[in-house]
């Protein structure tokens, strides 16, 4: 019989050092999740323990606004990150130049740039377009979120459709040209699907990373199309309800089934863990 090794101090000391992390990054999700089954006035004062506060979600017009406002503005703005996103991934991969290089310069300067110069920059535009110009288009707050949420999200997907794509060869459209096949049917048939697990995997982190836009949220946001990061700001005043918890509890959830799904298509088209841990990190 094989005596196990003894592990040294070293990796013991690693081990509960990786918990203690670990703890202290997930200790205040589990609060809220907790937090969320307190039926009290407050979020801080703990009662006792039931489900009133996830009711509150069908209960007050309120919050259930806020929250399917954002869910729609994410599913808008995420279906039209993941257009022009899919578009410019193509174009990069399939018709390389040095325009390449300078389109890929603007898209990275769109992602590093802070939310709040983003903000600061749409809202005078909105005015501009929305007052001056007098198009009401863009006066109305849905068409705002959307515009200013999927700014980041169309980088996101250009990265992850150019990256899908340029790894492989170009053969199959190229037989398919030679079979005669329009290029509509080209991209439809051949082009497309091979890019599908990008596509669909950015827009699932398009969704979710509009879920929780605060910053452009709360200045592009007009009244009567409150998303429910500027709910949740504007309720810091008369103080966090416990129904603020279970909401944040449900969107939470729906990050996770977003963020599964994402890892879900890109396993079954063959990534490693690796190339998915970068996929869902926007990489």
């Amino acid at each position: 019989m094989t005596r196990r090794p003894r592990r040294s101090w070293s990796d013991v000391a690693f081990n509960v050092w990786g918990v203690l992390v670990m703890l202290f990054l997930f200790a205040p999700i589990l609060v809220i999740i907790v937090s969320s089954f307190n039926v009290g006035r407050l979020l801080v004062s703990w009662d006792h323990f039931g489900f009133d506060s996830f009711l509150a979600l069908l209960a007050k017009p309120a919050i259930r606004d806020a929250v399917w406002i954002s869910v729609q503005t994410g599913f808008i703005a995420a279906l039209v990150a993941t257009v022009l996103g899919t578009l410019a991934g193509i174009a990069m991969a399939r018709n390389p130049g040095k325009w390449v290089w300078w389109f890929l310069g603007l898209l990275l300067l769109v992602s590093v740039t802070p939310e709040i110069v983003d903000a600061v920059a749409l809202l005078p535009w909105m005015v501009f377009l929305g007052q001056d110009l007098g198009m009401s288009l863009f006066n109305d707050g849905i068409v705002r979120l959307v515009i200013g949420h999927s700014l980041f999200s169309v980088a996101v997907v250009s990265y992850l459709v150019r990256a899908r794509l340029v790894g492989q060869e170009a053969n199959l459209e190229e037989a398919s040209a030679d079979l005669y096949a329009t290029p509509v049917r080209t991209f439809r048939k051949v082009t497309l699907p091979l890019a599908m697990p990008a596509v669909l995997a950015g827009f699932l982190l398009s969704f979710t990373l509009s879920l929780d836009n605060t910053v452009i949220a709360a200045f592009v946001s007009v009244s009567g199309s409150t998303p429910w990061p500027v709910y949740v700001l504007s309720a810091l005043r008369s103080g966090l309800r416990p129904e603020i918890a279970a909401v944040s509890t449900i969107m939470l959830v729906l990050t996770l089934i977003a963020l599964g799904l994402v890892a879900y298509v890109l396993r079954r088209a063959g990534d490693s863990a690796a190339d998915i841990a970068r996929t869902m990190g926007g990489g």
